[in-house]
This record gives C-alpha cells, structure tokens and sequence, in this order.
C-alpha cells in the first residue's frame, strides 16, 4: 500500500512539474520527494528543476520567413546602389545644365559647362573663364567631382558629344539657345554609367531644352 502510495505521489509530482515548466515558470521541489525521468537517480535535493522547452515547428517556420523577407529586402537595395546613382547623377547634371541656361539669360552674358571625362567632374564657368561660386555651397566653386563625393563614386562620365566640333564644353548665350565652341549646337549628349546601367542627358539644339534618357 506504501508502495503504491509513494508511486501516485511520484506520477503527480512529475505531471505538476510539466505543467509549469511548460509555462516557463522553475519549480522547487521539497527534499521529500525525488524526480526520476528516466530511471536514475535524481540530482542533489532542493535543486531547482525545469523541462527545457524547444522551439515548434511554427516558430521555425516563422522565423525562416521573416529571414528570407529580409533577405529579399537587402539584395534590391545593394543591386540597385549603381541604378539609383545613376538618377541622382542625371539629375544633377541636367539641373546644372539648366542652372547654366538660366544664368545665361538672366545675366545677358555667356555660360559654359565644361566636362572632364577623366577626372569624372564638370565645372561652370562664366562669359571670362572664371570658375563660378556655387550657389549653395558658400565659398566653393562651381565644381562637381563624382569620385570625390561617396554618393556618386560609381557613376562615370562615358562620353560627352556636342556637335559640330568634338568639345567637351557646351555654351550657353543670352537667350538660352547652346553652342558648341562658337558654332551654335546641332546635337548634345553626356552619357553616364555605373555597374552596368547607364543614362544620357540630351540638350537640344536652339532652345537648349535638357532631358535625360
């Protein structure tokens, strides 16, 4: 009758303690009572007892797809570097492009984007060769350098092409009409490229309208 008595309060106690390690909570059993999971004999009495609970088959499944969500994430966003520079890089040529346009008309005097193919940069300068101050940048010139700036260090200049003539300048006069050298401009073309995607700004003749292809 001991025996079995002992063997039900053995079986309650293991039952008791799966329960609440399951919820994540130690239990303390009194040194009265021994726990056996497997036959042998139980550690030092008084110690502290938990089941170690493992992960579910949906909490792996969870966190593989939050993985593979991040994944897809970052491999756009690291492809895409050479592309969105690109824009930026089209963007801001055309911007000074006309920039240098409407200095023109609104000064009644010459000005002329200068681009240098090797060195990766362009400059604005005005009616007497003088290198022009930037209009944000207090006390800098006029000079954009792609490999200087580490938001635009992928993007090279490939070729610039005004006709007639092979310069790599283009001027703009009093009414915004572009020349290349002193002979008024047929066609105007920079093209840029980074990690395989390129653009071309165009500048049409006469009216020195800028667009970017």
């Amino acid at each position: 009758m001991e025996l079995l008595v002992n063997s039900l309060i053995k079986a309650h106690s293991k039952e008791d303690e799966i329960r609440h390690c399951t919820r994540g909570c130690k239990m303390r059993y009194d040194n009265y009572f021994e726990l056996s999971m497997t036959g042998t004999s139980s550690p030092a009495k008084g110690a502290k007892y938990c089941l170690r609970r493992g992960f579910t088959l949906v909490e792996v499944l969870i966190v593989v797809v939050i993985i593979s969500i991040a994944a897809l994430m970052a491999v756009p966003m690291f492809s895409s570097a050479g592309s969105m520079q690109i824009r930026s890089a089209g963007n801001i040529i055309a911007a000074d492009l006309e920039y240098a346009k409407n200095m023109a008309i609104t000064t009644g005097q010459n000005y002329s984007v200068i681009f240098d193919v090797t060195a990766e940069s362009y400059r604005i300068e005005d009616q007497s060769g003088n290198v022009v101050s930037h209009p944000v940048k207090k006390g800098f010139d006029y000079v954009v350098d792609f490999r200087s700036d580490s938001r635009l260090n992928r993007v090279d200049i490939t070729s610039v092409q005004f006709d007639p003539g092979a310069g790599n300048a283009i001027t703009f006069d009093c009414l915004g009409s572009p020349y290349s050298g002193t002979d008024p401009l047929n066609s105007g073309s920079i093209t840029i490229s980074a990690d395989g995607t390129t653009a071309t700004i165009r500048v049409e003749p006469v009216t020195g309208y800028i667009s970017i292809n």
